[in-house]
């Protein structure tokens, strides 16, 4: 029986990787035509990798009215999309609760694929924000209330959108903002030169590593009073991605006199995903609360 549920789970994460994915773009930005080298492995976790081509899944909540949206940037460090415990089936929960979401398949930096490595996932998370509002009539989306959602180094992405939402690094439609509205974070990056995920930094940073550029990209440092609100979870023994992370950047949001909440476990490690198996508590449940004191779900 275990082996038949193994293999079974096998298949569906299989089937999950080769789901279709729509095209971000019509034209790719910031794009060098090298061999497409994407490809997928389950290993506990469902695992994308060297994604050039970016791409989205749109989940919707089935619905007539307009629904809040929430786009979600999954982890793995700027080398690898945990795409399923940190996307799919993310999406799922947020359409179970009203909500609709958008799964966000952005590039990992390559030097062979893009011209400036460093800036190609913010282009990919400022064009789903943006397509998401593009399409907010056809897919009955309340463009007042999109967000940007991602987990440890989908985390910095999602938070460096919210702090450099006004740097545009896209040519589409300049009339339709990229600012979320809202984000939520799971144990982030946050910081470039503090309490930093060195992995993460090297993979989006390479060579340009420089005191500007990690500056740029250490996102508590550009919080301003117009940051999105945020809600965070994290675990105080998280050893791959320190809780400093999230402290910073609720202090930086706070002092900014912008709404932010952040949900503690004592332990859970990094890369639970919406379960913690560690603890009875729910951060979810808190999440969903959350949201309905900021009057974005009901």
């Amino acid at each position: 029986m275990k082996k038949y549920i193994s293999t079974i789970f096998f298949l569906s994460c299989i089937a999950m990787a080769n789901a279709q994915y729509n095209p971000l773009y019509k034209k790719i930005p910031n794009y060098m035509d090298a061999p497409d080298e994407e490809s997928s492995a389950v290993d506990g976790v469902l695992r994308i990798s060297k994604v050039s081509i970016p791409g989205y899944m749109f989940f919707s909540a089935g619905t007539d009215v307009l629904k809040p949206c929430v786009v979600i940037c999954p982890g793995g460090g700027y080398r690898i999309l945990a795409s399923e415990h940190e996307g799919t089936d993310v999406a799922k929960y947020f359409n179970s609760i009203g909500m609709h979401a958008l799964v966000l398949k952005y590039r990992i930096p390559s030097d062979e694929h893009q011209a400036d490595k460093k800036i190609a996932p913010l282009q990919d998370a400022q064009r789903a924000v943006q397509l998401v509002r593009e399409h907010a009539k056809d897919w009955k989306v309340d463009p007042n209330k999109v967000g940007i959602m991602g987990f440890s180094a989908g985390g910095h992405l999602a938070s460096s959108l919210a702090v450099h939402y006004d740097d545009i690094k896209i040519k589409e439609n300049r009339k339709i903002s990229v600012r979320p509205d809202f984000q939520i974070l799971g144990y982030p990056v946050i910081s470039f030169s503090k309490f930093s995920h060195v992995g993460s930094r090297k993979n989006l940073l390479g060579k340009d590593s420089t005191e500007s550029m990690m500056n740029y990209f250490s996102n508590e440092m550009h919080v301003n009073s117009n940051t999105p609100i945020a809600f965070l979870v994290h675990a105080k023994d998280d050893k791959v991605v320190p809780i400093e992370n999230s402290h910073v950047y609720v202090d930086a949001l706070k002092s900014n006199g912008v709404e932010a909440e952040l949900f503690v476990y004592e332990t859970g490690g990094h890369g639970f995903g919406m379960i913690n198996k560690t603890s009875p508590e729910s951060w979810i449940n808190a999440m969903k609360a959350w949201l309905q004191k900021n009057k974005i779900i009901q």
